[in-house]
Parts: structure tokens; C-alpha cells; sequence
């Protein structure tokens, strides 16, 4: 009788909330409540959802499968779908009366890389990348957060006599080769479909669960991509005295750019140079003729960035000098800028979430990692991405007592607790997006 009296509590919660002008002022406690009731019996189809995202990953530009998944579930809900924007990208339209046009963004791609979790929903699925076979895992989260985002629009129609305008959903590719938001800008992500007044994100990260961060201004860091290809002549491993060894030169400079860091770069920026791949070679007996390095260079700040290239190019120059090998060539593709998270659009939104998450709501510094997200709001759109966690308290309290460590995104161990995760990146998000509309209405109003 207790349990039937409080779901019927729940269920007039929710239908309070839901009855509220669309103009009036937001009650976080009370909308928390109606979303979570909502969540509760959406979540068995939203978790088998989940899973089969999990199980199954396709990388950058290659996400035809997840797409059209995601495509179905859009459609089903109301939502007018159009697919294959910057290739693999979808956009999802609801209107719902006059008002703002407010965007949610998620990501659809996996990694290269091989999921040991042992869950099992592990993903043991493979594709074809640079050339080879390898295997692929949704190690940074994107599952979840494909999941939230489903949710997410499910819960507003839900609640869509709370606000009046365009949900505008859109599920991005090859976020994690930072080109997906610029594939899906230049198939006229903002001429063919309404340009935004604001747009929002959130990311998973390796943190207790129920816990969101955030910030105002710089977010992330900018991403530029590394190529180097040194050169050198090719011999026998018992005579490197008659060849030039780029193997050599390529230790060298792995290890002398990163002074670059520690002696030229000012000690209070952030900059990062990461080599993450080395190829050259094809036995332990054969100096071979060339090395190529492949890593990433991330900063926040344009004057560190360019100390950086300035340093990478002639530390490399300089190690193929000092064994008398031919210039290298150097790459440094440009990636994406950091992420700025708009003063306006986080104030109103931290005023909605603080209300309702309170102290589990926080400020974090600025990611070191970086994000296509970016890109919107290059093109001129208000935006702002926060962070939810994904583990359980106990864990994390383990691990900062000398237990196992956290595995963090890109780790093959990554794996969120799902249903407390999607339960908080769906109620945050809903919050968020009502947040927006009720910002402009505001503002409208006044």
C-alpha cells in the first residue's frame, strides 16, 4: 500500500509539472522529481538500448549502423529526421510553438582500440582502420552518452507543456578524430536546419556517479594532430656505422621535445606534446630507412600553441641535423579549438542544477582533453558542455585510499555503472534544456 501511495505521489508530481505555464519560473526540485518518475519507466528499454550501442561500436564515418538506430528511436518519438548530414550525422527536429531553437549534441563513434571489462555487453566487434583490422570499444563513453540523449528528448515531449520551441537533436560523427562538427557545419548543419540559440553537451568522465562539473569560459583543451616522418639509410644492425638510423633520431626527438615543455613554455599554461605511435622497421636486424611518429599537441591558449609548433619543428629539424640525415617532414594538422563554455548559458543553467543536484553539482578547472563540441560555438552559437560521472562512490573512495586505480576514458577498462550514470545525464539535460527556453523567455519577457 506504502509503495502504491508514493508512485501515486510521483505520478501527480509529474503531472503538475508538467501542467506549469510554459512561462513560468522554473522548480528545480519539483521538475527533478517529475523527470526522474519518467526515467523510472522508460529505463528497461533505455538500458537494452545501452548495451546494444555498447556491444556493438563503429568508428569515425563509419557509424551507419548507430545512426539509423539512433534515427528509429527519433522517429518513433515524433521527431522529423534527416540522416546522413556530414555523412554519417543525423538531425532531429520537434516543434513545439513559437520560441527558441535549443540543440543537444551527441556523438555516435567509438575507438580502435580493444574493450577488456569483461562485461557481458563487452563490445568484441572489429573494423577496418588505417589499413588493418582492429578491434573496437566505446571506451570514452559516447554509448552513455547516446543513451542520455535518447532519454533526454523522450522526457521532454513528456514535458512539453513546459516550454515552447525547437528541439533541435543531433547525433555528430567522428568526434574522436575532431571532425565530425565540422563534416555536419559544412553540409549546412545551420542553413538547412534553424541555427540554434543555444546549444548543450555533457561528456561521462571517470568520477562518482550522480556528480556533475562544470564550468564558465575554456573547457577543454585545442587538439592538433602530429605527423613527423624522419628519414634516414637503411643497413645491417651490426654496422649502423655505414647507415643513417632514424630509429635513433626518432628516440632523440621523442625525448627532447619535451623540454620544449619544461624549459620554453611557461610553467603556469597548460601544453601537451603526446606521441602516442611509432612505425618503422620490419625486423631487429635492419636499420631501416625511415620512422613515422604520430602524436597530438594540446594548449588552451593561442600563443602556447604556437610556442609549441615553433619548438616541435625545430626540435625535429635538429635531431636529423645532428646525424647528418635529411630534413624530416612535419605535419601539424589543425584540430579543433578549445571548448568555450558561454558565460550567460552557464549561469542560468548552474542556477537550475545547483538547485537541484546541490553540493554534487561543482566547478572543476579545465579539461586537458579536447572536443569537437567546439565548433558550434566557433560558428557563433551560445554553448556549454558539462561532465557527469560514472562509477560508484565506494570506488573512487578506494581508489584515493591506495586501492585500484580508476580506469578513465580510452582505457580498455572503462566501464560507467550504467543505470545511475543515464539517469543523471538524462535528468541533467532535461533540466539544462528547460533551463534555456525558460532563459530566453526571460528574457524576452523583460
Amino acid at each position: 500500500m506504502h509503495a502504491r501511495v508514493k508512485s501515486l505521489a510521483a505520478a501527480a508530481a509529474f503531472y503538475a509539472a508538467t501542467l506549469l505555464p510554459a512561462n513560468a519560473e522554473l522548480d528545480a526540485i519539483l521538475l527533478k522529481k517529475a523527470i526522474e518518475t519518467s526515467i523510472a519507466s522508460d529505463y528497461p528499454k533505455l538500458d537494452a538500448l545501452y548495451k546494444e550501442l555498447h556491444a556493438h561500436p563503429e568508428l569515425a564515418f563509419q557509424e551507419v549502423k548507430t545512426a539509423a538506430r539512433l534515427a528509429a528511436e527519433m522517429r518513433a518519438l515524433g521527431f522529423d529526421v534527416t540522416e546522413n548530414v556530414g555523412r554519417t550525422g543525423l538531425v532531429a527536429i520537434y516543434r513545439n510553438g513559437d520560441g527558441p531553437t535549443v540543440m543537444v549534441r551527441t556523438e555516435l563513434d567509438g575507438l580502435p582500440m580493444e574493450e577488456k571489462t569483461g562485461l557481458d555487453y563487452a563490445s568484441r566487434d572489429k573494423a577496418t582502420w588505417s589499413g588493418r583490422e582492429v578491434f573496437v570499444a566505446h571506451s570514452c563513453g559516447h554509448d552513455i552518452h547516446m543513451t542520455s540523449w535518447v532519454g533526454t528528448a523522450k522526457t521532454l515531449l513528456g514535458l512539453k507543456e513546459r516550454w515552447r520551441g525547437t528541439l533541435m537533436f543531433i547525433a555528430q560523427p567522428a568526434e574522436e578524430i575532431v571532425a565530425g562538427a565540422r563534416a555536419m557545419l559544412a553540409a549546412g548543419l545551420f542553413t538547412r536546419f534553424p541555427k540554434p540559440d543555444i546549444a548543450l553537451a555533457l561528456h561521462d568522465g571517470p568520477f562518482a556517479h550522480g556528480t556533475i562539473f562544470y564550468r564558465s569560459g575554456v573547457g577543454t583543451s585545442a587538439a592538433d594532430g602530429l605527423e613527423i616522418t624522419f628519414y634516414g639509410r637503411g643497413g645491417h644492425g651490426s654496422a649502423p656505422h655505414t647507415a643513417v638510423d632514424p630509429v635513433a633520431i626518432a628516440a632523440r626527438f621523442i625525448v627532447d621535445v619535451q623540454s620544449v615543455i619544461s624549459r620554453e613554455k611557461d610553467p603556469t599554461e597548460f601544453g601537451v606534446v603526446t606521441i602516442g605511435a611509432i612505425h618503422g622497421g620490419t625486423v631487429g636486424n635492419i636499420i631501416p630507412d625511415s620512422v613515422q611518429l604520430s602524436g597530438t599537441i594540446r594548449s588552451y591558449k593561442p600563443e602556447v600553441r604556437a610556442k609549441l609548433h615553433a619548438g616541435i619543428e625545430r626540435t625535429a629539424k635538429a635531431a636529423a641535423a645532428m646525424s647528418g640525415a635529411p630534413a624530416p617532414d612535419i605535419k601539424m594538422p589543425e584540430g579543433t579549438k578549445p571548448v568555450m563554455n558561454d558565460p550567460d548559458v552557464v549561469a542560468a543553467t548552474a542556477e537550475v542544477l545547483k538547485a537541484a543536484f546541490g553540493d554534487k553539482f561543482r566547478v572543476s578547472p579545465p579539461g586537458t582533453a579536447s572536443e569537437d563540441f567546439s565548433e558550434f560555438a566557433g560558428a557563433g552559437v551560445p554553448s556549454m558542455m558539462f561532465n557527469i560521472g560514472v562509477y560508484d562512490q565506494e570506488r573512487i573512495d578506494a581508489a584515493r585510499n591506495g586501492g585500484p586505480p580508476i580506469p578513465a576514458n580510452h582505457s580498455p577498462l572503462f566501464a560507467p555503472v550504467p543505470k545511475p550514470t543515464i539517469e543523471t545525464g538524462i535528468t541533467a539535460m532535461t533540466l539544462a534544456v528547460l533551463s534555456a527556453f525558460e532563459q530566453k523567455a526571460r528574457r524576452k519577457r523583460d
